[in-house]
């Protein structure tokens, strides 16, 4: 009875050409060798099952063939089987890990003095070259660097990086890379023809996906279907085996995500929990896939990018067309961050429900970055919209928000991302307070500047904080000019249109008519400045300061001061120091959504103006 030879053993390539999946590895190698072009150590590193190993046997085969070196050599040369087999007393195989002393290093390079026995060169292969201690390597780094002519040095490693870097410097690097599933699903195929097992195409693309881009860990699982299952094989024999989940449950989990369906989704991660599946590699499944329509979106539509089948490339771009790549983007962020803390999670279906719930989240969710800009925006451009993005419960404030009062504000919680519908709400705004009693004169009620005073009591209490600095300095032509000290630091917050069309629509509600406003830094000014009856007098506005004005909507004239009258007799009422209602202030709209957003609470509240 004839020893059986395992499939990884019987397959093993035996030259260049049949190397899969390493060609820029083996061309540079039969060029060198064509050139006359050999280094004297070589270093692989790769994966596991790439053909680490493989190549450097190869590489001995070429150089030391008969009439070598040769990158075509003959199989069947004396010296090329002894390589196969193992019994050539020229090329050595050492194992790194078990060979790691100083000693071993300091007899390998005893030996290596003498000339070869019978071939040209005399060949150290040392396989997990980085197991080697230290010390190994620096009585290695001599014999590295000026080695005989009849020596080279192969090393092959799965970790490069712990490998010194004296060692590194002294060697030509091959890095090879992960095996396509396509080229391990043909190679498959051809030794199960080779073997009279029959396959199918999923079965073959499962495996493919069980072994991560190494073609030895391809070939001992199909070793070890073919004793299970005997000369038929299916993917469900595959999947029942390594506890993979089936394509058809990957694409109906993820398109649960993208439907924002949690019960399918929880429901097929219990299935597939039941069926005993490895839920740590179901979620490296969904992350794949997902990684899978974010490249046939960029791609638009390149199969080169994504190694799936014909009839999984329909439905993959049936999802794809079904989301926003910023959308994508969200969801795989939550599964790749969730694949890096899984191993460490006490229950892994709990840790997997969570997680799929926070995908589905992620779906319609905004970045932090895009909350804070709208934020900003509402604060410095006074604009009343709700920011992007967001889908508040109840109507947008209807007033215009201005600078907000300084309020220490102590975040609970900062998310990565904020969910847009059901996370934040902005309640209606309060009935905006009624206008103050006009006094009793008519001309004095028609008076932008005696308004003055009422028209900040209209205001809410974020906008009569922000304009707590402002004085009315003139009124000439319909054109109101509001003046900020230079050291206030309202101004900033203040000055826009959408602020003084705010203002204006206040004045011609409360009977002034059509007015102008516009805000402005003045030199000299104080909270005491008074009305000038002319632009000449109105202070000059600080320079780079672009003064903003808007006018009522209103048509209507009513009670408006014929243009170029003074009011310089009309003394300029001081406007009282705004009191903040801390209870009002609260209340605020605004600042309910800011405080819902950031998940914050407020411990401590004053105007901007107050000393304390």
């Amino acid at each position: 009875m004839s020893t059986y030879q395992v499939i990884a053993r019987k397959y093993r390539p035996q030259k260049f050409s049949d190397v899969v999946g390493q060609e820029h590895v083996t061309q540079t190698l039969a060029n060198a060798i064509t050139s006359g072009r050999i280094a004297h150590a070589y270093l692989f590193c790769g994966p596991r099952g790439t053909g680490k190993t493989t190549l450097a046997r190869i590489f001995a085969k070429a150089l030391n063939c008969t009439g070598g070196p040769k990158a075509d050599f003959d199989e069947a040369d004396p010296r090329v089987q002894e390589i196969t087999e193992g019994r050539a007393l020229d090329v050595l195989e050492i194992d790194g890990a078990s060979n790691n002393g100083v000693e071993q290093v300091r007899e390998l390079r005893e030996t290596a003095r003498f000339a070869p026995a019978a071939a040209k060169f005399k060949i150290y292969i040392i396989d997990e070259v980085h197991m080697l201690s230290t010390a190994a390597f620096n009585a290695l780094l001599k014999t590295l660097e000026e080695p005989p002519a009849h020596v080279k040095f192969f090393f092959a490693t799965t970790d490069p990086e712990k490998v010194l870097p004296t060692i590194l410097s002294r060697c030509q690097r091959f890095d090879l890379r992960r095996i396509p599933a396509a080229l391990i699903v043909k190679h498959l195929g051809w030794i199960a023809g080779r073997e009279g097992v029959t396959i199918d195409e999923l079965a073959l693309h499962a495996i493919a996906r069980g072994a991560d881009g190494g073609m030895r860990d391809a070939e001992s699982t199909l070793d070890q279907l073919i004793s299970f299952c005997g000369n038929r094989i299916v993917e469900g024999d595959v999947l029942s085996m390594f506890g993979l989940a089936s394509r058809s449950q990957i694409f109906q989990l993820a398109g649960s995500i993208l439907a924002g369906n949690a019960d399918i989704a929880l429901r097929t991660l219990d299935e597939l929990a039941r069926g005993g599946k490895d839920l740590g590699r179901v979620l490296g499944d969904v992350l794949h896939h997902f990684r899978n329509l974010l490249l046939f979106q960029i791609g638009q539509g390149d199969s080169s990018l994504v190694e799936v089948t014909e009839s999984e490339w329909a439905s993959l771009g049936e999802q794809a067309g079904a989301i926003q790549t910023e959308d994508l983007t969200r969801i795989l962020e939550v599964l790749s961050n969730a694949e890096g803390r899984q191993r460490d999670a006490g229950s892994k279906r709990i840790f997997l429900e969570m997680t799929l719930v926070k995908a589905i989240q992620a779906r319609k969710s905004v970045s932090l970055e895009t909350v804070l800009r709208e934020l900003y925006l509402l604060k410095t451009a006074g604009s009343s919209a709700v920011p992007t993005g967001l889908d508040p419960v109840g109507s947008p404030p209807t007033d215009v928000p201005s600078p907000q009062p300084s309020a220490a504000v102590v975040p609970a919680k900062m998310p990565t991302c904020i969910p847009a519908s059901p996370s934040v709400s902005v309640a209606p705004p309060p009935p905006p307070p009624a206008p103050a009693e006009a006094p009793a004169t008519p001309a004095a009620a028609r008076d932008p500047v005696s308004l003055w005073p009422s028209v900040l009591a209209a205001m809410g209490p974020v906008q009569r904080a922000g304009l707590a600095d402002a004085r009315p300095l003139s009124f000439e032509k319909g054109l109101l000019t509001l003046g900020f000290p230079l050291a206030s630091e309202s101004f900033d917050f203040c000055n826009s249109h959408e602020n003084a069309r705010l203002l204006a629509t206040k004045f011609e509600q409360l009977g002034a008519g059509r007015v102008r406003v516009q805000f402005i830094r003045s030199e000299g000014f104080s909270s005491a400045a008074s009305l000038t009856s002319s632009p000449a007098s109105v202070p000059v506005a600080k320079e780079g300061a672009t003064p903003t004005s808007a006018v009522a909507p209103s048509n209507s004239a009513a009670g408006a001061r014929t243009p170029g009258s003074p009011i310089a007799e009309s003394k300029s009422p001081k406007a009282a120091p705004v009191k903040l209602d801390k209870a009002e202030f609260l209340n605020d709209p605004l600042i309910q959504q800011a405080l819902e957003i950031f998940k914050a609470q407020i411990v401590e509240v004053h105007a901007a103006n107050d000393a304390g």
